[in-house]
């Protein structure tokens, strides 16, 4: 007779058999994210080797494959595809991974390398692979991963769609959709786990936002110029802008048939020779729009470096057509004034960019030292930067002034840049005073400050209707500089020169006749014991007395000589019978 406990127990107990198939599946958990920034940057892309990667990648492959004997038979292939009953393991989801990121490097590496129309066509062809493999990848991660896993497989999904439709240059709404949910996924990811893990993610967002801005710009709706787009972009991305500003400026240039300088109309007729000064005057356009105040002085010495070389290029393009010119009269003229006109602007930008340098160490002459260390400006170098300016400006007036009929717009110009000339005379003259005066050279600098002063009175005058007011205005500050300068170099003169009787007073009475020789033969060395500088008086380029170099010589006794006396005196054993005994026949022992 059964009790009603074991009743009970008898009801609570469940068939094995539907346990099992009650068992939850395991989710498998894969930071998508930090697994390939590690793989790419320890295998080659830290230094944009996608070869390298490349190969990586299909020897991971070899051996997930062989540590799964996930295998495609001997001999014959025979593929076996990856679906969501054969993910049992970890790996095999790894394996559609790095399938996905060897094709993704195959097509960058045809990418980088410069492709032709067949090369493009395989190289697409690869992007779709990746595609492919990529969404293999989000898909059996929604079903076998965990959640973070399936939106990071999905992130990494987006990107590669987006990158395709990016490089086919086809529904660039579409890539740019796809690189925003990229960007959004990532947000989300950044705001929790390690630091570790948000920085990846931020250093992601960073990748992304770049090609979505030339996704808007391609659309007409980004703010950011051209320059910003290269300078943020990574491979894909230069390759693509560099292609697409290429094609406007070819497009641009088809319409520019001439060149315009100070009232004189040049034509061009060579097409390199328009597509680079037509590049060379959007750059002028970006450096001097209206966010150029936002612009940091490194990236617009980097737009100007760009600048020159547009503007080279152009000046070697004009050299070639002169040399194939021949004796054509009319096209050579054409081509002398059109080399004359460009190495005139190439001229005007170099003052611009010394300027531009110029300011820059005036705000670091100016400057305490901070708590970064920060070298400060020495007025030398500021003298030298002048000297720059100064010959740059000689040069280009002479350029200008080197025609016959010169019009009233050179005219003016040559004015212009004599007047600018003579300020940068007085600025410089300013600076060498300040030089001097930190030599302790006090009459030196007390006569420059007054010449400076003298030529920026002078430069003044001749600028009294001249629009350029921020020229005035900086002359203006100038002349009070050097008067204020030129006050404290005559006072601080006057105070020395009155404490040279007392200074030579306190020599005289310390001077001693029979101590004179051993004082100025005493060295720091010499005499730690006692507070007597070795360092000289302050404002001298006296030697500093530390040690005498080259020490003096000393006596130093002779090693003794040794001789070997008992060798001759050995009796050295005999050696004979360890020595090897040849063996002689019969006829030899016969006959000796």
């Amino acid at each position: 007779m059964s009790k009603p406990g074991d009743q009970q127990l008898a009801d609570m107990e469940v068939d094995p058999s539907a346990a099992a198939e009650e068992k939850p599946a395991v989710r498998f958990s894969i930071n998508v994210l930090e697994l390939m920034r590690e793989a790419q940057m320890q295998h080659g892309l830290r230094q944009s080797d996608y070869t390298r990667y490349r190969r990586y990648c299909s020897a991971r492959l070899r051996r997930l494959y062989k540590s799964l004997k996930f295998l495609h038979g001997r001999g014959k292939y025979t593929r076996r595809n990856i679906t969501e009953s054969t993910v049992t393991d970890v790996r095999y989801l790894h394996i559609v991974f790095y399938m996905a990121e060897r094709a993704w490097s195959h097509a960058m590496e045809k990418k980088t390398a410069g492709t032709n129309a067949q090369q493009r066509i395989y190289m697409l062809g690869r992007f779709r692979k990746a595609v492919k493999w990529a969404s293999l990848f989000s898909q059996l991660c929604s079903v076998k991963g965990d959640s973070r896993t399936s939106l990071e497989a999905e992130a990494y999904a987006s990107y590669m769609k987006g990158a395709l439709f990016f490089e086919q240059d086809k529904n660039i709404e579409v890539a740019m959709i796809n690189f925003k949910n990229t960007r959004a996924v990532y947000e989300e990811l950044g705001k929790y786990g390690s630091i570790e893990n948000q920085l990846l993610c931020r250093q992601r967002i960073e990748e992304v936002e770049p090609m979505i801005d030339f996704c808007s710009h391609k659309l007409g709706g980004s703010s950011l110029q051209a320059h910003e787009l290269l300078d943020t972009a990574n491979d894909l991305l230069k390759a693509k802008m560099e292609a697409v500003l290429s094609e406007t400026r070819s497009q641009q240039a088809a319409s520019m048939t001439e060149f315009n300088w100070l009232g004189r109309r040049f034509p061009i007729t060579n097409a390199k020779t328009r597509v680079s000064i037509l590049k060379a005057q959007q750059l002028e356009k970006d450096l001097n729009g209206s966010a150029t105040e936002s612009i940091a002085a490194d990236k617009k010495l980097g737009i100007f470096d760009k600048i020159f070389s547009a503007y080279h290029d152009a000046r070697s393009c004009i050299r070639n057509d002169l040399a194939s010119a021949g004796n054509a009269e009319n096209i050579r003229d054409d081509l002398n004034g059109l080399d004359k006109a460009v190495s005139a602007v190439l001229g005007l930008r170099t003052i611009e960019r010394n300027q531009l340098l110029v300011s820059i160490a005036k705000s670091k002459f100016t400057k305490h030292r901070d708590e970064k260390n920060e070298r400060i400006t020495k007025p030398e170098e500021l003298v030298r930067l002048y000297d720059l300016l100064i010959q740059n400006t000689t040069d280009l007036i002479d350029l200008v002034s080197s025609g016959r009929n010169k019009n009233e717009e050179e005219n003016s110009f040559i004015h212009e840049y004599e007047l600018k000339g003579l300020a940068f005379r007085a600025e410089r003259c300013f600076f060498l005073a300040k030089s001097y005066s930190s030599a302790g050279k006090r009459a030196e600098a007390y006569a420059l400050f007054c010449h400076a002063r003298t030529l920026t009175d002078s430069a003044l005058q001749q600028l009294a209707n001249s629009p350029d007011k921020a020229l005035i205005q900086d002359l203006k500050s100038l002349c009070d500089n050097c008067r204020s300068n030129s006050c404290i170099e005559h006072a601080t003169g006057i105070m020395e020169e009155e404490s040279v009787p007392l200074k030579l007073s306190k020599g005289v009475s310390t001077m001693s006749l029979g101590d004179d020789k051993t004082k100025e033969n005493k060295y720091l060395l010499d005499m730690l014991e006692s507070y007597e500088s070795a360092i000289g008086e302050p404002n001298t380029k006296g030697p500093c007395r530390i040690a005498q170099f080259p020490p003096p010589f000393q006596a130093v006794p002779c090693n003794p000589i040794v001789l070997d006396m008992a060798y001759n005196a050995i009796e050295f054993p005999s050696l004979e019978n360890r020595m090897k005994k040849e063996k002689k026949g019969l006829l030899s022992r016969f006959w000796g």
